[in-house]
């Protein structure tokens, strides 16, 4: 399995903090500031494991962008962990029936990050 892992969000510095722990631990981390160019990239990238995605973000929010993402087969059984603010069961919701399949709530703890994508994309 791949361990190429996107992180989609509007800030530059969660990108660049998460980066930073997942390339550490081994993997190869790409980026895109919203959901738009996220979607762009996932569509371009072979062999990704796993998107870790922010859900308010401008031009498309990050459940919009795992249901566009989730409509191509190829993306099926890609695997979506939303980092973000929002703790509200209804954003929670919408975000797993859109194909989400974990959660985690900023600020970003870097161990609990690590587990998080070791249990879904895999260790290195």
């Amino acid at each position: 399995m791949s361990k190429k892992v996107i992180v989609v969000d509007d800030s530059r510095s969660v990108r660049a903090q998460v980066g930073a722990i997942l390339t550490e631990a081994g993997y190869e981390v790409l980026e895109a500031s919203d959901g738009l160019e996220g979607a762009a990239k996932i569509a371009e990238v072979i062999d990704l494991s796993l998107v870790i995605c922010d859900v308010n973000m401008p031009k498309m929010s990050g459940i919009d962008m795992v249901t566009l993402i989730k409509q191509d087969p190829r993306n099926a059984d890609l695997l979506v962990l939303m980092l973000t603010t929002e703790a509200r069961a209804n954003i929670i919701a919408q975000a797993r029936a859109a194909g989400a399949r974990g959660w985690i709530v900023k600020p970003v703890k870097p161990d609990l990050l690590l587990a998080t994508v070791r249990k879904l994309a895999g260790t290195v």
